[in-house]
């Protein structure tokens, strides 16, 4: 589908200079006054030629602004007609406010108003009240300008903070899913090949059974991955893990050689989908932690449903002091979770020896 004119800044661009130019060139031509200079080729060029400046206004908003001054203050030296200077003069007060130079625009309007003012007193010796009238329009009609440009300007960078906030949380979005959806294979996976590789001369047997280990994780990593790449795609609509797959997730860790105790208890409910897809990747966080870190051989999942909070203890009976103070994403990545949803997470290890991730969720 082609693209809207209107999308398009040079198109856009030339549009305004072409119809400030005919607006000027109309406004000489009915406002021609028998005291005053006719207006001839060199009006008219003028007049274009404020248009034809607006050209550049996006790339040299003060230089453009200035010099539809400098033509302005040309063309009236010159004892030219009235050509309604507020077409031009707006447009270029416009561009540099929507550029950023707000204070510049507000200090040019304000030179404007009170030549204006000097130029209405002395040359033309208007009354007190008819001159205060044009004056209070005009500063009303340029600041106004000014302060739309500035408001526009303001909203297209707080648009494009939030785009680029958003793009931020994609990413780490990404990064988490990432991490959590392939960590716990691969880690599973790296187990069942240092066991392979210990027991292949003293027991092929269990080399084996470890080999097919590696080959069905591998395959439900590539499932996962695909899964990942699916919701990329399509959105975030596309079904996530959540409780209800949560067996599959410890038959994983069961396969890595753990003792997996999984336990329920109070009503189960329902969850919301962000509640649901946090539990999964919770758990799924702290069983590959214990698989990679803890040297543990057991492994208890429990869920707590309470009336207005959902408990998910992890417990394994590892040895390894630096279980809580692993790097990468994973502790880090379970609390950005939880405090997303206002709820509140514990790391700690036992007194008897092992090792607690404890989550609670509000729902």
């Amino acid at each position: 589908m082609a693209e809207q004119w209107w999308r398009r800044p040079v198109l856009v661009d030339a549009a305004l200079a072409v119809a400030v130019a005919a607006a000027v060139a109309i406004a000489i031509q009915v406002a021609g006054e028998p005291i005053e200079r006719q207006a001839d080729f060199l009006a008219y060029a003028l007049g274009g030629l404020m248009g034809a400046v607006l050209l550049l206004r996006r790339r040299w908003p003060l230089a453009v602004l200035f010099a539809t001054v400098a033509i302005l203050l040309t063309y009236y030296s010159l004892d030219y007609p009235g050509l309604a200077p507020a077409v031009p003069l707006s447009a270029a007060l416009f561009s540099a406010a929507v550029a950023g130079r707000f204070r510049w625009a507000i200090l040019v309007a304000a030179a404007v108003v009170v030549g204006g003012l000097v130029a209405r007193v002395i040359e033309f010796d208007m009354a007190t009240l008819p001159v205060a009238s044009a004056v209070i329009t005009d500063a009303a009609l340029l600041v106004s300008i000014v302060l739309l440009g500035e408001t526009l300007r303001s909203r297209r960078e707080r648009v494009e903070a939030e785009a680029d906030r958003r793009v931020a949380d994609e990413r780490l979005r990404i990064a988490r899913e990432m991490h959590d959806g392939l960590g716990q294979t691969i880690a599973a996976v790296n187990v069942q090949a240092g066991l392979a590789d210990d027991v292949l001369d003293k027991n092929p047997v269990r080399a084996r059974e470890a080999l097919q280990v590696i080959r069905q994780s591998t395959k439900e990593a590539l499932q996962e991955l695909k899964t990942m790449l699916t919701v990329l795609r399509e959105g975030s609509e596309t079904r996530q893990p959540g409780i209800d797959q949560l067996d599959e997730l410890l038959d994983v860790a069961r396969k890595a050689g753990l003792r997996v105790t999984s336990m329920t208890s109070g009503e189960p409910r329902p969850m919301s989908a962000e509640v649901d897809r946090t539990v999964y990747r919770i758990v799924q966080e702290a069983v590959t932690n214990t698989i990679r870190h803890a040297n543990a051989t057991t492994v208890t999942v429990e869920l707590c449903y309470a009336p207005d909070s959902l408990i998910i203890e992890v417990t394994d009976n590892g040895t390894n002091t630096q279980q809580g103070n692993t790097s990468g994403f994973g502790l880090t990545g379970m609390a950005e979770r939880v405090s997303a949803l206002d709820g509140r997470l514990a790391a700690d290890f036992l007194p008897d020896g092992g090792f607690r991730v404890r989550a609670e969720l509000r729902t």
